[in-house]
Order: structure tokens, then C-alpha cells, then sequence
């Protein structure tokens, strides 16, 4: 059974952790991300943007697909379902489709228009028990069409939206999606911690985890991050495991390859690299 990300949040906050959240893209992923997080006892979200929504042929797809694995899986942590940068559509959408967490990314509207669709998302969200996301300051890099120069949040605005009764926080620390090139000037605490003095016991969300330094994902962990979000890694690591695959011959003898044991490979690395972060995040245990 899914569940909202309000109850494993509050009790990372709590507790100095963070609970990872890794998108999904097609069936094999997700199950290497749930058989890891029930490996290691560890709660997990999994995200999905609304390009990987519409690859996996619409959100009510995603939901039966997760909502029936989990079920098949024996799964007994908590996994929430979530939107990953969902427009004011795309989480209308997804919480038609049964996801049990969303994102609402309203970070490229004029403050004022961001605070009056995150409060009637609040509301929806409240009513059927579902944990909502809200971006201050955008992120750096692309994500389905969203450009962000890597800004830092206004810690006055996060406090804005943080009031109208949203569950968690993505607020602009400097952070990046996608690689991070070598002049990156590192993550701002002191806009961190300053947003974190504004918005009180509030889970604080930092997107582009992938390739920020083992202290610095520690110190935001200190600072209140809660949730830490991992796409780009096990891309890179999927892709690597399957061309070495493929350069390595193995097409069972000239038929063909067999798309089982073509994805497998890669399937193996993504369980890797999510326990790899699970035991960084510190939720190993805590499901």
C-alpha cells in the first residue's frame, strides 16, 4: 500500500536522516529501488516527472504498475508515489491517478501566483491524505522543460509558502540537477540554515543529489533536509552497466539479445547505487 511522505519525513526531520527519493523510469527500476529499501529497512519515495509519466504511457499506468508490485513484492516499508516537478496540472492529474504524494513545482511564477496554486493544491492534498511538495527558488539545471540557474530561495518567501500547510520544502541552496560542473561554488548553508530558522520542524527537500559531496549532504542533513533526490546517478550507472553488457557480446549466440537479461546489468547497479545513498542518507534501518 502507498502512503503520503508526511509520517517518514517528519520522523527523518526528527530524527537527523534523510529518505531518498529515486525516480523511476520503467518497471526494472522500480523494482531494484524497492527490493533495496526493503532490504536495508528503509523507507523510500519514488518520484516520477511527467516526461517519465508519459513514457510509462500516463500516471494511472505508474500507480497500478507501483501500487501492484509493492503488493506482489511483499513490500512492508513505507513507499510513497510522488510527482517529481509537477506543473498545476500534471498534480491534478497525478492525484486523480492514485500517486500519494506530489510536487508542485510553481518556482518560474511571480511569488504571489506560486502561494495561490500551492494553497488550492493544500487543500485537495489535505482532504485525501496526500503529502504535497512546494519549490522556492528555482533549481539549477533541466528538468522536463523547467531551467533554473541554481538560484538561492528568498528564506521570507519559503516561510510564505511553508505557512499555507504544505508538508515539505525544495528551496534553491545553490543546487543543481544533472552533473555538476567543476566551477560550482557548493551549496549555500547559510541560506539553509536561515530558511530552516524561518520554517520551524518544516522537512526541507534537496533536489540534485547526485555528485554534492559526502559533508556537504551531511551538513544539510543537520540544517533540515529531510528528503534528498537522486535521478542523474542511476541513469549514469544503468547506462554504463548495460553497455558493458552489450560491448561484452553476450547475444545468446547470435539470436538476439534477450531484453531480460539485457536490462538486468543495469537493473543490478541502480540497487547499488541506491543503497550506496540509503546508507549516505542515514534511513538504513528506519522504515
Amino acid at each position: 500500500m502507498l502512503v503520503s511522505a508526511e509520517e517518514m519525513l517528519k520522523k527523518a526531520k526528527a530524527g537527523k536522516y534523510a529518505v531518498g527519493q529515486f525516480n523511476i523510469n520503467n518497471l526494472e527500476w522500480t523494482k531494484s529501488i524497492l527490493l533495496t529499501a526493503q532490504e536495508l529497512n528503509s523507507p523510500v519515495i519514488l518520484g516520477v516527472s511527467e516526461g517519465a509519466g508519459k513514457y510509462m504511457t500516463g500516471f494511472k499506468t505508474v500507480a497500478a504498475m507501483v501500487d501492484a508490485m509493492v503488493d506482489s513484492l511483499g513490500i512492508t516499508v513505507p513507499v510513497a508515489l510522488h510527482l517529481d516537478h509537477g506543473s498545476y496540472e500534471g498534480a491534478k492529474a497525478c492525484i486523480e491517478a492514485g500517486f500519494s504524494s506530489i510536487m508542485f513545482d510553481g518556482s518560474h511564477y511571480p511569488i504571489e501566483e506560486n502561494v495561490a496554486k500551492t494553497k488550492e493544491l493544500v487543500a485537495i492534498c489535505k482532504e485525501k491524505g496526500l503529502s504535497l511538495e512546494a519549490e522556492v527558488g528555482s533549481i539549477g539545471g533541466e528538468e522536463d522543460g523547467v531551467i533554473g540557474a541554481g538560484e538561492c530561495a528568498d528564506p521570507d518567501e519559503c516561510k510564505a509558502v511553508a505557512d499555507l500547510g504544505v508538508t515539505m520544502l525544495a528551496a534553491g541552496i545553490g543546487n543543481i540537477h544533472g552533473k555538476y560542473p567543476e566551477n560550482w561554488a557548493g551549496l549555500s548553508f547559510e541560506t539553509l540554515d536561515a530558511i530552516q530558522q524561518k520554517t520551524g520542524d518544516m522537512p526541507l527537500v534537496l533536489h540534485g543529489g547526485t555528485g554534492i559531496p559526502e559533508d556537504m549532504i551531511k551538513k544539510a542533513i543537520s540544517l533540515g533536509v529531510a528528503k534528498i533526490n537522486v535521478n542523474t546517478e542511476c541513469q549514469l550507472s544503468f547506462a554504463d552497466a548495460t553497455r558493458k553488457y552489450i560491448e561484452a557480446g553476450k547475444d545468446l549466440e547470435g539470436k538476439g539479445f534477450d531484453p531480460r537479461k539485457l536490462l538486468a546489468p543495469g537493473a543490478e547497479a541502480i540497487k547499488a547505487t541506491v543503497k550506496e545513498k540509503m546508507e549516505l542518507f542515514g534511513s538504513v534501518g528506519k522504515a
